[in-house]
Formats: C-alpha cells, sequence, structure tokens
C-alpha cells in the first residue's frame, strides 16, 4: 500500500468562532482521511506535488461545533478537488 502525506502549515478562517476551532479540524481531518482512504482518490492523488496557496472560495458556516465539523469536512473536499492534477 502506497503512503500519502498531507501538510497543511496554515488554514486561514473568517468568522469561525475560536472554541469551534478543534470541531473544524476534526472535520478536515476525519475527511481528508476518508478521501485518502478511496482507491479512486488515491490513484488521483498520485505523485508528488505541492501546491503552495489553495483558495477555496466561500463556504457557508453553520452555528455551533456541528457546523464547524461540516465546514471541515467541505474544505477538504475542496482541497481534494484543488490539487488533482
Amino acid at each position: 500500500m502506497s503512503r500519502i502525506e498531507v501538510t497543511i502549515d496554515r488554514v486561514v478562517l473568517k468568522g469561525i468562532d475560536p472554541a469551534e476551532r478543534n470541531a473544524f479540524a476534526d472535520g478536515l481531518r476525519s475527511e481528508l482521511s476518508r478521501m485518502l482512504g478511496d482507491p479512486a482518490s488515491r490513484a488521483a492523488w498520485r505523485g508528488s506535488r505541492r501546491t503552495p496557496v489553495l483558495r477555496v472560495g466561500k463556504m457557508a458556516l453553520e452555528p455551533g461545533h456541528a457546523g464547524a465539523r461540516r465546514l471541515g469536512r467541505s474544505v477538504a473536499r475542496a482541497i481534494g478537488r484543488g490539487i488533482k492534477p
């Protein structure tokens, strides 16, 4: 099995409550793991590449921890779409 390493140095979020950042990070981490666990997604991500900046645009933020977690998952999916060759 191949290994994929994703390094995210910084995520800039405007409008999210600092108390909800862990919920956001959990959603981001879990969705990236799910995407990378899928064989079709893994094949699309094959090969080394660097994306210095990836702007995903505006996304809706629902209130609370659940909303922050959903936002994290949405950002992970946008990352997946943004770095495919």
